[in-house]
């Protein structure tokens, strides 16, 4: 293929990622499921280089990892629930403890079980698929997570929530999280692939790898959100990123995060998330926390649009090709069955059918919030960066299960998305504030 159709094919990719977004916004069809479409067409023209995922496995690891960071600094951005040492704070955030600390390792466990038994794979090798499945991805179903930072009233996000607010804010402080959470497991496996037997490791991983780190990371995210929040509210008038609406605060602040997390040890993703929920904090109501967002949206869809587009092509030029019966039923399973009964037994039974409080939601909400766990590129980016770590010998398989999942996620979640947030909201009776107040007030 000439290099002259080389530019054309992502130059329509290019028009096609600023496009989709907003043209399907009011259609069935999620702009993901296009795209995806479009990057499997590319992959049936004759491309002069290969999209196997174990011949690129550097370069999908890095581009995936950015991928991820830039989207976690959006999601950080856009929560507009404080997290702060005050307890109702962490009371707001119920919904996004239970389905990280029951949920997740629920389905890990689950997912990893039923790769062993169904698929035939081998246990560091399920333990490894199960892990890089566990995070969400709601970027790639846009109508299930909040649309972005509301800076007019800072202390809104203390009053009234609604339902719909409640499940969007859970699914999205979940992907926020657990992206990061979801890397001791992955790190489990490796030692299961290269130390074998628990005894060998596991007192060291539970205290290194799941706390100490997770710590680090934390630390980390709030020293640098900390510090360049400082820089963007705080600084002389003549530097201050904010009263100057220099976007290169938010650019760099992904970069920085991740990279300090990673020196001083802790888990980079988590360092990204903990970096910009601290600067939405400085300042909440600022206008410059929703210019900081459309910029850093901006940057997250051109990288999601690459991911999206080769991942498409790779699936037309074999990629599946290792994909057995039970590692299909593996990923179905996930989609349909794992995720929904692990996330609905984990967010519990609702105080009150008719409204949230402290992050408990309605009956229908939780149905709603326990499906819509949507698979994406920081999946991609585990098992890139496990496969490097310490060879597996079903990596080829494990490639055909992950991307056949994290399709049919994108594909379903995509096509149930906005009639099923639809659904919701009309079906749902409103809340009168004084009725939620005094329902506080009883708790």
């Amino acid at each position: 293929m000439s290099t002259a159709l080389v530019y054309l094919v992502l130059g329509v990719a290019l028009l096609l990622g600023a496009l989709l977004p907003r043209s399907t916004a009011r259609h069935v069809v999620s702009a993901p499921i296009v795209l995806t479409g479009v990057g499997a067409l590319v992959g049936l023209l004759p491309l002069p280089f290969s999209l196997d995922p174990v011949d690129h496995r550097t370069v999908l690891t890095h581009l995936t990892e950015l991928c991820v960071i830039v989207a976690l600094t959006g999601v950080g951005l856009a929560l507009d629930r404080p997290l702060t040492r005050a307890r109702e704070t962490w009371r707001r955030w119920g919904a996004t403890w239970r389905l990280l600390l029951l949920a997740m390792p629920l389905t890990i466990g689950a997912t990893a079980l039923f790769g062993w038994w169904v698929a035939g794979l081998a246990p560091a090798a399920a333990l490894l698929l199960a892990s890089a499945l566990a995070p969400t991805d709601p970027v790639l179903a846009a109508d299930i997570q909040v649309e972005g930072p509301t800076t007019s009233d800072p202390d809104e996000d203390l009053e009234v929530h609604d339902e719909e607010d409640e499940v969007r804010f859970a699914l999205t402080s979940e992907a926020g999280l657990n992206d990061g959470l979801a890397f001791p497991f992955v790190y489990a496996a490796i030692l299961l692939a290269s130390k074998g037997a628990v005894q060998e490791w596991g007192l060291r991983w539970v205290s290194y790898e799941l706390i100490t780190r997770t710590v680090l990371g934390v630390a980390a995210g709030v020293a640098v959100g900390w510090l360049l929040a400082k820089v963007a509210f705080r600084a002389p008038r003549r530097i201050r990123a904010a009263h100057l609406g220099d976007p290169i605060i938010i650019i760099a602040a992904p970069m920085v995060s991740y990279g300090v997390g990673e020196m001083v040890r802790g888990w980079g993703f988590v360092a990204a998330f903990v970096c910009a929920l601290t600067m939405r904090a400085a300042d909440r109501g600022h206008a410059y926390h929703e210019h900081m967002h459309e910029v850093v949206e901006r940057l997250e869809q051109l990288l999601t649009l690459v991911v999206l587009l080769l991942l498409g092509a790779a699936l037309t030029r074999g990629l599946l090709s290792g994909l057995t019966l039970g590692g299909a039923l593996v990923g179905v399973a996930l989609v349909f069955v794992i995720r929904p009964l692990t996330a609905w037994l984990a967010l519990g039974r609702s105080r009150s059918p008719d409204f949230v409080i402290d992050g408990n939601l309605g009956p229908k909400e939780r149905v709603v919030t326990a499906f819509f766990g949507v698979r994406g590129v920081s999946s991609i980016f585990y098992l890139a960066y496990a496969a490097g770590e310490t060879p597996f010998a079903e990596e080829r398989e494990l490639w055909s299960i992950l991307a056949f999942t994290i399709v049919l996620s994108v594909v379903v979640h995509g096509l149930t998305a906005s009639p099923v947030m639809s659904w919701l909201e009309s079906s749902r009776p409103r809340p009168r504030p004084d009725a939620e107040r005094e329902a506080r007030a009883q708790t």
